[in-house]
């Protein structure tokens, strides 16, 4: 299996960051493999494992989270993988960890771990930075 360039996973990562801004699921995992594991950190689902069930966790997010931009700090390349550590900027008219949003707009950081195999995303790994929306979504006020 050969190594893909940064290139090549740069343009499947912005066609999935485009998709999640666009509020449109099936764009978002259009750029998987058929087995991906799709892991955000903390989710009480737990990983999920195959399109289908990426799926439902995109069509979930779209109602709770509104994307609004994804602002890059640092990449990190390697073979077959990329680190990237974003700032986030989104409304939350649903729940977002377990809180409810009240149309908030917040920001937090967000690193993805992508790993690619034969030309796709196989796995995504999301971390984000939980007591930071918890503080932004439990402020008094709106």
């Amino acid at each position: 299996m050969s190594s893909m360039t940064p290139a090549e996973m740069e343009a499947l990562i912005e066609i999935h960051m485009k998709a999640e801004e666009r509020g449109d699921p099936e764009g978002s995992v259009s750029v998987y493999t058929d087995d991906i594991e799709h892991d955000v950190v903390g989710d009480p689902g737990g990983p999920k494992h195959g399109i289908p069930a990426a799926l439902e966790f995109y069509r979930q997010l779209v109602k709770d989270f509104r994307a609004e931009k994804e602002e890059r700090t640092h990449t990190y390349y390697s073979d077959n993988a990329v680190t990237i550590e974003n700032t986030m900027t989104g409304t939350v008219p649903g729940d977002f960890l377990g809180m409810p949003g009240n149309g908030r707009r917040i920001s937090f950081r967000i690193l993805h771990v992508f790993e690619f195999r034969n030309g796709r995303v196989c796995r995504e790994n999301v971390w984000l930075d939980g007591a930071g929306v918890a503080a932004q979504l439990m402020a008094p006020g709106k």
